[in-house]
């Protein structure tokens, strides 16, 4: 069998792949350094701060999801040359951005009370408080989230992954000095971190729409498209982003439902789980980075009706992210004895951690790259129902279920949780490695 003409070098993958993982290693980092910072608000200002942004959250995934339904679009308007049906899709996903997120700003803003007294409700007065002011700020920015997504969606589905790894670096170092300045010089408590993200949100979703209407790139803006609804052009985008965002929005859903149930286990379990997940957190990069890079290539090889290069990227991806994942994943578990010493804990809360991680980065190494990044290529060829589907059945008869066997019913705690996110992984591997071996993802048409 001839092999299929490279469309994508090895160095134009390399370019989009070193940016993105950068970006999100920076992205977590200086998370880490907000809650740091916030830590010195007080504790009603970091209970109000972590609580909020597990509900803005959900919100977060939503304009995710939808920028990646207009990134595969895009990619694959890119993959058939035809680069103004791309423009004019990349018009359509900011309008649409645009409206959806100000809607849901609006919402937020005129019941954030009644939505945080139905989430939270038993809070103390005092980080009611402060939930109230974090997130009255916070949802301005919504639509300064939208629209960066929409714009980055441009870039990540020409490759320029760089562009948006200089964008969040400046957006980044904008929010640290914002808090450093908000909290020790201002002394504005919860408001000291809130208006540094708007004003860095802000300044990201200006910067890459400016970006978006340069004409030197194939694709760009252009105020007709913005302002002249395309229902074709949002049904094609709407097609892969509405089953995308139920599947985020009920992962969401079952990762609170674990909270509960982590909850239930006792102080030194909830303190170990807390700690893992922060780790956890910085080894899932190397396959999260990975996602994008399948939707630009997979999708401007089914743009261009390509299906064999797709199949080619398919499985060289597949090992790409294998490979990374491996390495990153065994250097976070070599490193996590050394990340103990900065913690105040109990020596066996501190044991605990380290099984912890080590079950989540083998498999996170081994399974993760085919439950996740590879799922990220069959929804970009178009196949999203069945994506959602087999997420949705093995997020809630799997994780869920299978977290309250382990953890409560055989006594066996958080280690039975993170067995349970292993399993998870492990059954959406073996289906997704099936369905992209089957060919079936190659009969849709996106486009």
């Amino acid at each position: 069998m001839e092999r299929p003409k490279e469309l994508f070098s090895n160095a134009d993958l390399k370019a989009m792949i070193i940016p993105l993982f950068f970006e999100q290693l920076l992205v977590m980092l200086v998370g880490m350094a907000d809650t740091l910072v916030v830590s010195y608000a007080g504790e009603a200002a970091v209970s109000g701060v972590s609580l909020v942004n597990q509900f803005n959250t959900i919100f977060i995934y939503l304009f995710t999801a939808l920028a990646s339904g207009g990134a595969v679009v895009i990619s694959q308007y890119i993959g058939k040359r035809t680069f103004d049906q791309a423009g004019e899709a990349s018009s359509q996903l900011l309008l649409f951005s645009t409206v959806f997120s100000a809607a849901a700003a609006g919402i937020v803003l005129m019941g954030n009370q009644w939505f945080l007294g139905l989430l939270f409700g038993e809070v103390e007065d005092s980080v009611m408080e402060a939930c109230i002011v974090y997130l009255k700020i916070s949802a301005y920015s919504y639509p300064a989230l939208a629209v960066y997504n929409a714009g980055a969606a441009i870039y990540r589905s020409l490759g320029k992954t760089n562009v948006t790894m200089y964008l969040s670096i400046a957006s980044n170092v904008i929010n640290v000095i914002g808090n450093l300045i908000g909290v020790f010089v201002l002394k504005a408590g919860v408001a000291g971190v809130a208006y540094p993200s708007l004003i860095a949100r802000a300044f990201s979703a200006i910067a890459i729409t400016a970006l978006c209407f340069q004409r030197k790139n194939p694709v760009f803006y252009r105020s007709k498209w913005i302002f002249q609804w395309n229902p074709r052009l949002m049904k094609q985008i709407l097609n892969i982003a509405v089953p995308n965002g139920v599947e985020n929005g009920i992962f969401q859903l079952v990762k609170v439902a674990l909270s509960s149930i982590v909850a239930l286990f006792g102080t030194y379990q909830i303190a170990a789980n807390g700690v893992a997940q922060s780790i956890w957190s910085l080894a899932a990069l190397a396959g999260l980075s990975m996602g994008p890079v399948f939707i630009t290539v997979i999708g401007q090889c089914m743009g261009e009706g390509n299906t064999a290069a797709a199949e080619h990227y398919f499985k060289k991806l597949s090992k790409i992210t294998l490979a990374l994942s491996s390495l990153w994943n065994l250097l976070v578990f070599l490193l996590t004895p050394l990340f103990m010493k900065l913690y105040l804990l109990e020596p066996e809360t501190k044991e605990l951690v380290i099984w912890l991680v080590l079950i989540h980065n083998v498999f996170n190494a081994a399974a993760f790259p085919f439950s996740g990044a590879l799922s990220n290529g069959l929804r970009a060829a178009g196949d999203v129902k069945f994506t959602m589907y087999v997420s949705i059945i093995s997020t809630i008869g799997i994780r869920l279920a299978l977290s309250w066997i382990l953890g409560i019913g055989l006594h066996m705690g958080v280690i039975g949780i993170a067995l349970a996110m292993v399993c998870d992984w492990v059954i959406r591997a073996v289906i997704f490695i099936g369905r992209q071996s089957s060919g079936k993802w190659k009969a849709f048409q996106v486009i």
